[in-house]
């Protein structure tokens, strides 16, 4: 598993999302942005992202996810 097949999953469940995924050995950091996330806190977010990636985690192909996940108008005033 490495950094561009992460960001195809990530589309195909989150397509109105935009995605950037770095890393690699097992360990990412993912930026989300799209408003899916308005009116989530924090862990729902996370919680959006872990939903996708579950699998690939328990199966060890993914070791850790650092994520930044916001809505388009958040990323614009970071």
């Amino acid at each position: 598993m490495n950094s561009v097949e992460i960001k195809k999953l990530l589309i195909a469940a989150l397509p109105e999302c935009d995605f950037s995924v770095e890393g690699g050995d097992g360990k990412y950091f993912v930026t989300a942005i799209g408003d899916v996330f308005e009116g989530l806190n924090s862990v729902q977010r996370q919680q959006a992202i872990y939903r996708i990636l579950n699998d690939y985690i328990s199966s060890g192909a993914i070791h850790a996810v650092s994520m930044l996940v916001q809505t388009k108008a958040e990323s614009v005033h970071s």
